[in-house]
């Protein structure tokens, strides 16, 4: 007769390094989604995790059991194979704002099920939030009829989508297990998993401005996350890329809505922001078998950049999901604006040598555009503009950065924020390619 499954069992043997079989963790898992595991025991059992790790074979098997806890999208009849990235986070990372409608208009389809700030990177829900109306919380059937009409939807993960990760989430932010390498893998994996996508690329970030500094560590993770991903039957690609300094000019929620109007419009287009773009939506049409030779990819990308159709999948899933239907024609008539608005100055000629990009991250959230806790509110208002970038020749009196902030008081202290966190000097720039690396793997 098989012995009979107990949470503090389970515990015990994790604790004490056993590893644990398929069913025990599908029963913990059902146990965390039905609460019927206190609180005490679920921050026992992260903390034993964070300590003993996961093997693959656990990973696997509690990542699945994680997606399963609530309903898995299912996708029929469609002409276009079903995509999504994640990043993980740093500043001015406005990817997913371009990279989900330019996908649908290369003929992918986007569930992006996205995240919130915190700390001193930036949200995507926040930013989609600056614009009036638009619902980031929208039941699943909504959810699926906007993915088909046009391409691509982004919302908050609502409470039918992997609802352990949720509880496991809010659990590991009191128990100071965020960073436990087993808990972040079967957290983004569920999610994607649920959104039942045909492939998944990962943004995988290191450097001064992300969560991980280490490149070695970052392509760790990026193995991990591939290994896992595929292990669980979705074919996934890592790149790991710099963010030693802002990846887009511009950071805050509204003022990154706005960079990413100008980017799909054609207004402007920064080179990193445009590069990154480029790399991940080959990556993704690879993979989805849309367009496997790389060349003709980026010409797809580029034209339907060009052409204007991936700005309109925008425009309509705006629309869709609540907000202005003409935001790209008068985005200043929607998205806020900051009643202090000025340029922070440079008070010497010199070169741009080094950018403390997390500084700049704080900068933005102190400004009141982050959260330092779950609940914190956002002003959508405040943020920075015109980040100069690395190896920019300034000379005196030239902009660092426009301060977008609530009050002069505001601007006065990020103005000190900025002036700290970029160094000018007469020596070479720090120096590192876009794209450190990139990792893939394939079902079997």
């Amino acid at each position: 007769m098989a012995a009979m499954l107990s949470v503090p069992d389970i515990i015990r043997s994790k604790r004490d390094g056993t590893p644990l079989s398929g069913a025990q963790l599908r029963f913990f898992v059902e146990a965390v989604s039905t609460d019927s595991v206190d609180e005490a025991q679920l921050g026992a059992f992260l903390m034993a995790v964070y300590f003993t790790g996961l093997s693959d074979k656990e990973l696997v098997a509690m990542t699945l059991a994680m997606r399963d806890s609530g309903a898995v999208l299912t996708w029929k009849e469609l002409d276009g194979p079903v995509l999504d990235k994640h990043s993980t986070g740093g500043v001015g990372d406005l990817v997913s704002l371009v990279l989900g409608p330019l996908i649908a208009a290369c003929g992918g389809y986007v569930p992006m099920i996205s995240g919130r700030s915190l700390g001193h990177t930036g949200g995507t829900l926040d930013k989609l939030e600056s614009i009036p109306g638009f619902q980031v919380q929208i039941d699943l059937e909504r959810f699926s009829d906007i993915v088909r009409e046009a391409g691509v939807a982004i919302v908050g993960q609502g409470p039918l989508l992997a609802p352990a990760d949720q509880r496991l989430y809010a659990a590991r932010d009191v128990t100071a297990t965020v960073g436990s390498e087993s808990l972040i893998i079967s957290s983004i994996l569920s999610k994607k998993l649920a959104e039942g996508l045909d492939a998944l690329v990962m943004d995988i970030k290191c450097g001064n401005g992300a969560f991980m500094h280490d490149e070695a560590a970052a392509t760790h993770l990026a193995h991990r996350l591939c290994t896992i991903a595929c292990q669980a039957g979705l074919p996934c690609t890592a790149l790991v890329t710099d963010m030693s300094q802002p990846l887009a000019p511009a950071a805050g929620n509204a003022l990154e809505v706005t960079e990413a109007i100008c980017f799909l419009t054609g207004v402007r287009r920064s080179g990193r922001l445009e590069s990154i773009i480029r790399e991940l939506c080959v990556e993704l049409l690879a993979q989805g078998g849309i367009e496997a030779d790389r060349g003709r990819a980026e010409v797809l990308v580029r034209q339907k950049l060009d052409d204007g159709t991936a700005a309109e999948r925008f425009a309509r899933m705006v629309a869709l999901q609540g907000g202005p239907r003409d935001l790209l024609e008068r985005p200043a008539a929607y998205l806020p604006k900051a009643p202090v608005i000025r340029p922070c100055t440079s008070e010497r000629t010199e070169t741009v040598v080094h950018i403390d990009t997390q500084a700049l991250g704080r900068c933005v959230a102190e400004l009141g555009g982050g959260r330092s806790h779950p609940g914190d509110t956002i002003d959508p208002r405040v943020g920075l503009s015109g980040l100069c970038s690395l190896g920019d020749e300034l000379e005196a009196g030239d902009t660092l950065a426009v301060i977008h902030a609530a009050s002069q008081a505001h601007w006065e202290q990020a103005a000190g924020q900025v002036r700290s966190a970029m160094r000018l000097g007469a020596g070479p720039p720090d120096s590192a390619p876009l794209i450190k690396g990139r990792i893939s793997a394939a079902r079997d």
